[in-house]
């Protein structure tokens, strides 16, 4: 229900459009109709207030971060499309206020939506551009999808939770991301019949590097991934297929992300 629209009760009157309403309750009914477009307007009116200071906070932690990462700014495509894309659509109801701190926020099934800043900077580090087609592992919420989908030719995800999966899928097909295909599945051995991918991000953390990635992830390409301890911290990694196959790896920031879950054997 659209937060604007909660402090209606059912109990106000009778349904507007009735047959045999008086003038009063026309005159009600339209009040009523009134106070939920005011409040939706003024709900929507915040979110933006809020995402344009969510904006300025991940320029700003960038700016404090560039001795670790190396990055005094981030792309403008990239800031352009975290402005752009409602991130309160895609976290629990019971947490829409907070949809715009510069927090993860949990989904559900002991899982998260990662940090604005870390979605940002995850993004600008793939390097994408328009005509590239790219591999999520972890679709959780479907939000950083709907970013990357701002960005390049398709996005092909993969989430074993089902209920998250089948959640982000009907979220992101809502609001019109159709360049997205989410797929329920073990996210450690890729997607074979779509690879070679343009680049891959993976948004949980494996202990070491999955080779089915690597290999799916075209010469020249770039993987953006936490690698480390299934409980604790883990080292934020860029990884770079390089001509001769080898990779080279960078590492970025220390991170935590929630472990990597495989598929039971």
């Amino acid at each position: 229900m659209d937060p604007g629209l909660r402090g209606i009760s059912r109990r106000a009157g009778p349904a507007c459009g009735m047959h045999g309403q008086s003038r009063a309750g026309i005159a009600a009914c339209g009040f009523l109709i009134l106070i939920a477009f005011s409040g939706g307007l003024l709900a929507q009116q915040g979110y933006e207030a809020a995402r344009r200071e969510m904006i300025a906070e991940i320029g700003s932690m960038v700016v404090d971060t560039r001795g670790y990462t190396g990055v005094a700014a981030l792309d403008k495509p990239v800031m352009q499309a975290m402005a752009g894309v409602p991130r309160h659509e895609f976290v629990p109801l019971s947490l829409r206020k907070f949809s715009y701190l510069n927090n993860p926020l949990p989904i559900g099934e002991g899982q998260t939506i990662s940090q604005p800043y870390i979605v940002a900077l995850m993004t600008h580090l793939m390097r994408v551009d328009e005509d590239m087609v790219v591999l999520e592992i972890g679709t959780g919420s479907g939000y950083q999808a709907a970013v990357l989908a701002s960005l390049v030719r398709h996005v092909y995800t993969i989430e074993i939770i089902e209920t998250l999966g089948r959640q982000a899928e009907n979220t992101l097909a809502r609001l019109g991301y159709d360049n997205v295909t989410v797929r329920i599945g073990d996210g450690y051995i890729g997607w074979e019949e779509h690879a070679p991918f343009d680049a891959i991000i993976v948004t949980a953390a494996p202990e070491e590097v999955p080779r089915p990635l690597i290999e799916q992830l075209k010469t020249g390409a770039r993987m953006v991934i936490p690698v480390g301890p299934l409980y604790g911290y883990q080292s934020l990694q860029v990884l770079e297929k390089q001509q001769s196959g080898e990779i080279k790896v960078t590492d970025i920031l220390p991170v935590g992300f929630v472990p990597l879950t495989r598929t039971r054997e």
